[in-house]
This record gives C-alpha cells, structure tokens and sequence, in this order.
C-alpha cells in the first residue's frame, strides 16, 4: 500500500469514527480529512483509492441531513427529490476540480441528473488564497442571476495557474460576461455584499465541520469520495446510493 493510500485510509478512519460525535453534539470537530487536491499533491485521478469505508447506519443519517433539498437553491441542479444528493465542496482553483468538472460531471448529468436520479450540490470551498476566495465570491453573484452553472463552466473551462491573475477581479467580471450574467454591475454589487461573504462563509465552515481540508471533496448520500477520482468510482458510489433509497 502506498504512503497515499495509506493517508486516505487513516483519514478515512478518522472521519467514520470522528462522525459519531454528530450524534451527540451540533457538528462534527474538525480532524482532518485528507483528500485528493492540488494542494496536497496526494493523487487525483491516477489514483485509484477513493471511496472511503462504509459509515454506519447512524453516522450516514447525520451525514444526509447536510443535503439542503431547496427547490429555489441556484447552487444545485437536479430534482430535489431525487434519490441520490452528491454535496461537493471545490474550489475554483483546484486543479483538480476542474479535471472533475470537465471529464466527468458532464456524464454524471447526463446519466443520472437528467434521469432525475441525482441531485448535485455545490458548496463553496475557497482554500487557495485570495483568488478563491474572489471566485467564490462571483460564483455566488452569478448564482443570484441563475447563471451559476454557467459561470461554474466557463471557470473550469480551461487549467488555470492558480494565484497568477485568473481569477482577479476584472477576469471574473469577464467570466460572468462569458457565461451570460445579464446585470453585471449587479453581479459586482452582490459579489461585494454580506450576503455574498456569509453564503460563502456557511459553506465553508459546514466543510471544516467535517474536516474537509483539500479539494474536490463529494458525500453521496453521505459516502464519502476524496478527490477527482475516475467516472466508475462515482457511477459505483451513485448506484449503491440508489439502491440502498430504494430499499
């Protein structure tokens, strides 16, 4: 087993035994769950280690309570009944988020959110600096207009070196442009506003609860996923997922 696999698992332990603690109190301590990012340089999408052991019946509940479910949430797509809620928490400089964005989301709608199978959530997760933090910021002002995902796709369109000036302010603004934000002095009055920072704000403090501390991190139906791991690895996880709603 290599020294990677090695850290997923312990980290993975971690979580199933830190969770237990949700039961008894509001949130969960934060000790360190290890994913897969640019940031920790521990695998990606060459690693096949992904899915973390199975929580216990008691740990996922508290881990499905996090899915919001909110029809009016600019921040999801798919039905909010769907059977299956995958929360991701991403960052829009991980390079590695954006790997998931580009190769395998796209398949994932088209197989399951589009079936009315999966519903995806995102929850802001800016750990790179002050780019992504301004990133964060923009997706939140471009959700405002309904054009998030729009905005989510033209940020991940291409890699782009993180902290270089990609994501300062006067690229976003021309990202919201690209991806049809009609307002755009609306889009910079929200991104400066409170709502903005508070939005952002609650999605990352719900991460560090949990003790996310690398990017792209995904629950589905509260079965952990580190990183931007290959399309099966989230068909499989999805699929259980069905089954077990099922039952």
């Amino acid at each position: 087993m290599t020294m990677s696999k090695k850290k997923q698992k312990l980290s993975v332990t971690l979580l199933i035994a830190a969770l237990v603690g949700v039961l008894v109190l509001t949130s969960v301590s934060a000790f360190g769950w290890i994913g897969n990012s640019g940031n920790s340089g521990s695998g990606g999408a060459s690693d096949p280690a992904a899915s973390a052991d199975e929580p216990s019946k008691a740990q996922k509940n508290a881990l499905l309570a996090l899915a919001r479910r909110d029809a009016k949430d600019p921040y999801a797509m798919g039905k909010t009944d769907a059977p299956v809620v995958m929360i991701e928490y991403a960052d829009f400089q991980c390079s590695f988020c954006g790997k998931f964005a580009r190769d395998t989301k796209p398949e994932l709608v088209k197989k399951y959110v589009d079936e009315g199978v999966l519903r995806i959530e995102w929850r802001q997760f800016p750990i790179f600096g002050k780019e992504s933090e301004t990133a964060a910021l923009a997706g939140y002002a471009a959700g405002q207009q309904g054009k998030f995902w729009d905005f989510h796709d033209v940020a991940y369109g291409e890699e782009r070196r993180k902290n270089s000036g990609a994501f300062a302010q006067d690229k976003v603004e021309a990202m919201a442009r690209e991806a049809g934000v009609p307002d755009l002095d609306r889009f910079v009055k929200d991104m400066k506003s409170e709502d903005a920072r508070t939005a952002v704000n609650k999605d990352t403090g719900e991460g560090y609860n949990l003790g996310v501390s690398s990017t792209p991190a995904f629950l589905v139906n509260g079965q952990p996923v580190l990183g931007a791991q290959p399309a099966e690895v989230f068909t499989s996880a999805i699929e259980q997922a069905r089954k077990a709603a099922a039952e």
